[in-house]
């Protein structure tokens, strides 16, 4: 606990200059909710990058910006501009999809989706909302519903991101899981109709992948080449750092945060991980974790404790992490190597490493047993 106090303390809106083997930092105390940020760290730290690692040098020294956001902690990390500008409308551009796509913030449009009167049915969404809803209604289908972006009630309930600690009553589970069902919304372009008064709707699994993509859209649209983006762990990389890949860590599960149990060669590519060791708690001696069964309303026991996805697109890799945990190690594993492009691993909870068509080929160390074929 006092190594993540200083770490909120150190960390908190730093700006980060790196030059030869030594870091410039010049700190400003934050006022961010100390509470939220232990919840969001524990998420941040599932990935580790290790960019400043490497045999080349990238072309300039890279300057870097972390903020409290989106409930995280978020870095952007440019390698080949030193344009300050360019790294302070990263963080503008975080803030307004934030201010669309949050829960809890009451002028956001989702807020506002979700605490609509009983009579209003129809809504015309942004352009950014109803992409972001439509691609989760897709990873909803593709799953059956063990992935559902109504999940919102039972979400609310457990309040993971409230830093709730104990458990909910039988009785409230089951209403609200009376209350999550994908298909009573329907979207047509950027028409969404409800069709039930009690649906509610949770894009926290997958909009970080969504704000990545924009971000990486911003910044190639600027010129830049090499880049890291990491929002909370979702980790989005832009080429690569000079001649090199960049190397991306995956904690150790129930370990210290140095602990990774892999190491990832990345390439234009995002690396996203969902895990039961992130926003959880113990009960009687059983974890509790945030990834929830929208069909019994508890959180998923399925001999999974991590799934790491590699894709183009970091909005699928936020996605496919959450939606094959939820499937199980078999139709996740299934469903990944019909996809062209995307790598699975996937730890089991004997704590073994199992690989997608095509996955080993991005690992540089493992440091955990793998599946015997």
């Amino acid at each position: 606990m006092k190594n993540l106090h200083f770490l909120f303390q150190f960390f908190s809106k730093a700006r980060i200059r790196a030059s030869k083997g030594s870091l410039r930092i010049n700190y400003q105390a934050s006022a961010s909710a100390y509470r939220r940020f232990l919840i969001g760290a524990a998420a941040a730290l599932i990935l580790t990058v290790s960019a400043l690692s490497g045999c080349s040098p990238a072309p300039k020294d890279p300057i870097s910006s972390s903020q409290f956001m989106l409930d995280t902690f978020v870095t952007v990390t440019l390698y080949d501009t030193q344009d300050e500008e360019i790294l302070k409308n990263c963080f503008q551009k975080i803030r307004h999809y934030e201010d669309i796509f949050s829960t809890t913030i009451d002028t956001s449009e989702v807020y506002r989706l979700n605490h609509r009167t009983a009579d209003q049915t129809e809504f015309d969404l942004s352009d950014d909302t109803a992409a972001l809803l439509a691609e989760a209604i897709r990873y909803s289908e593709v799953s059956d519903g063990d992935y559902d972006v109504t999940v919102e009630p039972l979400s609310s309930l457990w309040n993971f991101s409230g830093g709730r600690k104990d458990l909910p009553d039988d009785g409230e589970i089951r209403e609200a899981v009376s209350k999550v069902d994908y298909k009573n919304i329907r979207l047509e372009g950027n028409h969404l109709t409800f069709l039930s008064p009690d649906t509610t709707i949770d894009l926290g699994s997958i909009a970080k992948g969504y704000i990545a993509d924009r971000l990486k859209d911003d910044l190639t649209a600027q010129g830049v080449k090499s880049a890291i983006i990491n929002l909370g762990g979702n980790v989005l990389c832009i080429g690569q750092k000079g001649k090199d890949p960049f190397k991306i860590g995956l904690q150790k599960p129930f370990a210290d945060r140095s602990e990774t149990f892999a190491a990832l060669r990345i390439n234009d590519q995002s690396v996203v991980s969902s895990g039961v060791y992130e926003r959880n708690f113990f009960v009687d001696g059983k974890n509790y974790h945030h990834i929830l069964n929208p069909k019994s309303g508890y959180p998923y026991d399925n001999g999974l404790i991590n799934v790491t996805i590699v894709s183009d697109r970091s909005v699928d890799g936020d996605a496919l992490s959450t939606t094959c945990f939820s499937m199980g190690l078999e139709r996740g594993m299934e469903l990944i190597n019909r996809m062209d492009g995307v790598y699975g691993y996937f730890l089991t909870d004997d704590y073994v490493v199992h690989y997608t068509d095509g996955a080993k080929d991005l690992v540089e160390q493992v440091d955990l047993p793998e599946e015997k074929k």
